[in-house]
């Protein structure tokens, strides 16, 4: 019998890829940089954090959700224990056997999505718009670095810039749908300094909406800055697929800034060509 990856059953393998294809995005295609062993502990994690966010994303009051992330934290620990009751957790555990991932990342995940279904965030302050930021993004960049094989304080340097970075991006670009929802993530205190309301709505019409982008934006490319000088130092091999992200959101961030939040509820993207060029030029490390 052919050895599988991470010596899991491939019945087991094949429905934590099915959680992962079934979500609709690239994610699986990017991940096809790494070996198998590697790649599947990232189809794990990714498959996690896509089955606790759609906790919290569910039309549910929150004390209907909490039980259920309760639950994931319960479930969590278990894995720690020993305790494996269904194909996810079994290629959990032996991705966190495999590269030493650590129970606090995953609990920091579970308490970012619960800081999205306790309440609608609206112009958070600062301090708990980075809070997010690291619990939301950066906490997952912490679990995957190890996944991608650097474990490393340099790796963890990596996670928290790229992790903020990404989420920053996310927000710069999903503005419009936000509002939909009632949320805005854009700092107060930013919005009170340029004026813009700090209503989901009438932040998404206001003429001083840009400026209040524009530093955020600037935040964002610090983050991404730092985290290339830190992948420097890291392991370059298992860097590439942080490489091909860092590459990736920056195009979108460029974009961005490019339109200037002229039409903030239009969602831009990248064109499938400049996506491939990016790419090819992120597999090769500086």
């Amino acid at each position: 019998m052919s050895q599988t990856p991470l010596d899991c059953a491939p019945d087991d393998l094949q429905v934590v890829e099915q959680i992962v294809r079934r979500s609709g995005t690239s994610f699986a295609r990017g991940m096809g940089v790494l070996p198998p062993d590697r790649r599947y502990a990232m189809f794990a994690i990714y498959a996690f954090c896509r089955l606790v966010d759609d906790v919290a994303d569910e039309d549910l009051p929150f004390d209907a959700k909490l039980p259920r992330l309760q639950e994931w934290r319960g479930r969590i620990a278990g894995l720690y224990e020993g305790c494996a009751a269904d194909p996810l957790d079994r290629v959990l555990t032996a991705s966190i056997e495999r590269y030493d991932l650590r129970e606090t990342d995953f609990a920091a995940v579970i308490d970012g999505m619960q800081m999205d279904a306790e309440e609608v965030i609206v112009a958070p302050d600062l301090a708990t718009l980075d809070l997010y930021c690291d619990r939301a993004a950066s906490a997952v960049g912490r679990l995957s670095v190890r996944a991608f094989g650097d474990s490393s304080a340099e790796a963890d340097q990596v996670a928290f810039h790229l992790g903020r970075a990404l989420q920053l991006t996310n927000i710069l670009r999903d503005l419009g749908e936000d509002a939909e929802r009632g949320r805005l993530y854009l700092p107060r205190e930013v919005l009170t300094r340029c004026g813009v309301p700090l209503d989901p709505e009438a932040a998404l019409v206001s003429p001083s909406l840009p400026a209040a982008c524009r530093i955020i934006a600037a935040r964002a490319k610090l983050h991404f800055v730092a985290a290339r000088a830190a992948m420097r130092l890291c392991d370059r091999k298992a860097m590439r697929p942080a490489r091909l992200m860092a590459a990736s959101y920056a195009a979108i961030l460029s974009t961005l800034v490019k339109a200037d939040w002229r039409e903030p509820s239009r969602r831009l993207s990248v064109p499938a060509w400049r996506k491939l060029l990016i790419g090819l030029r992120a597999l090769v490390p500086a």
